[in-house]
């Protein structure tokens, strides 16, 4: 509840409008990005671009900062969820 409360300013909607600068917002924002892609499963980068289109037209730099900040890990053009929450029933 509280992270949902620290990004909604960043979001209209689903989409995202701004990416905040603010290192903790911009953790808790792609955290959120994160929850998309199931762990244990390999992503084509295709794919990955299009799950984040969804979000923000800068799908870019969005699957830069996940890989850059250890959400996500890339090799040889495939991608896989390396961290974050994970929802659990």
């Amino acid at each position: 509840m509280e992270r949902t409360r620290e990004i909604a300013p960043y979001f209209a909607g689903e989409r995202l409008v701004v990416l905040p600068r603010r290192r903790a917002a911009r953790l808790a924002v792609l955290d959120l990005l994160a929850s998309g892609f199931e762990p244990g499963r390999r992503y084509p980068e295709s794919a990955v671009n299009d799950l984040l289109a969804r979000f923000n037209s800068d799908f870019c730099t969005l699957r830069r900062y996940l890989v850059d900040e250890g959400f996500m890990a890339r090799e040889h053009g495939v991608y896989r969820r390396a961290g974050g929450n994970v929802e659990t029933d």
